[in-house]
């Protein structure tokens, strides 16, 4: 029988380990995490995800802060808020909710958060810490760490002798994703659009790893039989069967042919998503933790 890897189960595992640290690292320390999103614009889906952040930091028992700012809010003022953000004792996460409008360089302002503070991962400090296999001190960015772990709950901790496949080469999924499976002793293979014979090469995977953002891209004749398939894709597409106008949401990996022949694979929803969510939590405690100079929980 095929595993469904229930993504949420294992993220409220994370949520509860956070919550009990949150609480001791206040009673004990006298500090209380916080994580300060940063919002510029009105774009709908933005709003949604702020939101959501912000409800579940509350949940931890962080203090949650939250700047909305005019879409038509200068960089230079948007810097400058960070800059203070950098400062403050009371923030020990600081992150910045993407897109940005055009007119601000969302790459210098990401590199401008304290990377002490980038829970993201995004940081060029961090990228190359995580590169270089300092994993241990490094902030991952979210969905790949989430996506680790998932992994983990399947395959244990040590990935030795095994084939890793990453479909797709994302600074934000891809790239990090491969270089968490490297430091767990994988074979990895990077791979994405213009890779010659994807199938072929899927179909060597013990784990395979779909980041692409195409609908249903991988069928279930691209995977290895036993495989472990992660599916970070969140694509929303037409749904006619359930009336005019509706849609669904599908991953990058075609479900139902795949679950056919993987080992285990995640649903989408259900899977990576709310991984991604706890996992920002997790890197805001692990920041606070730091700052105190108490030893972070694993996760």
């Amino acid at each position: 029988m095929t595993e469904i890897i229930d993504g949420k189960i294992v993220a409220e595992d994370v949520v509860e380990t956070v919550k009990r640290f949150t609480a001791e690292l206040s009673e004990k320390h006298g500090v209380q995490p916080g994580l300060a999103v940063v919002i510029v614009g009105e774009d709908p889906a933005s709003q949604v995800y702020v939101s959501s952040k912000g409800k579940k930091a509350k949940e931890c028992g962080f203090l949650s802060i939250q700047h909305t700012l005019p879409a038509d809010t200068s960089e230079a003022d948007l810097l400058k808020l960070i800059g203070q953000l950098n400062a403050d004792a009371t923030v020990h996460g600081i992150l910045v909710q993407l897109p940005l409008p055009d007119h601000i360089d969302s790459g210098k302002v990401i590199q401008t958060i304290a990377p002490q503070k980038d829970v993201d991962g995004f940081s060029f400090i961090n990228v190359g810490k995580l590169g270089t296999g300092e994993v241990d001190s490094a902030f991952v960015p979210c969905t790949p760490a989430g996506s680790m772990l998932l992994i983990e709950r399947v395959r244990g901790k040590d990935l030795s002798g095994l084939n890793a496949v990453v479909v797709g080469r994302s600074n934000i999924v891809g790239k990090p994703m491969a270089n968490l499976l490297l430091a767990a002793n994988c074979t990895v293979t990077v791979a994405h659009s213009r890779t010659k014979d994807l199938p072929t090469l899927a179909r060597t995977a013990d784990i395979l790893v779909a980041a692409v953002g195409r609908p249903e891209m991988i069928k279930g004749d691209w995977v290895k039989p036993g495989a472990t398939v992660i599916d970070v894709g969140i694509n929303r597409i037409p749904a006619p069967e359930k009336g005019e106008g509706k849609s669904r949401l599908v991953g990058d990996v075609d479900f139902d042919s795949a679950h056919k022949a993987a080992g285990a694979i995640t649903p989408v929803p259900g899977g990576v998503g709310p991984m991604t969510i706890a996992m920002l939590m997790a890197n805001t405690l692990v920041s606070a933790s730091r700052a105190a100079g108490v030893e972070p929980p694993a996760f």
